[in-house]
């Protein structure tokens, strides 16, 4: 939620998650401004394994859960709790999450 012009405020235990149609799950946004988008995604429920392909560097945290990322042409992720990635803009990437998932993102 944008508090002030430019001063975005929200918390992990935020009730405010919408359906995320990129790639399934639920997301909730922090903020969206010019070349950066940052927030949240979860999965409560059992996925089955999911491609994204960043638009502008991804970088990420986990929060909750596991996740195994697939690079197309590179290598393979293994993130828990805890760790944190950084993904080229246009990486071909699968996601295989252990839920529940939980992970902060930054697009920029």
């Amino acid at each position: 939620m944008e508090i002030h012009p430019g001063i975005f405020v929200s918390s992990l235990s935020t009730d405010k998650w919408e359906p995320d149609p990129d790639v399934g799950g639920e997301i909730h946004l922090l903020c969206e401004v010019v070349d950066l988008q940052a927030g949240l995604s979860r999965y409560s429920r059992a996925t089955e394994p999911f491609t994204w392909v960043p638009t502008n560097r991804e970088t990420l945290l986990v929060l909750e859960g596991a996740a195994r990322i697939e690079i197309a042409d590179g290598p393979t992720l293994e993130l828990k709790a805890g760790d944190m990635a950084s993904l080229p803009k246009g990486a071909q990437t699968t996601w295989h999450v252990t839920v529940p998932f939980k992970e902060f993102w930054v697009l920029s």
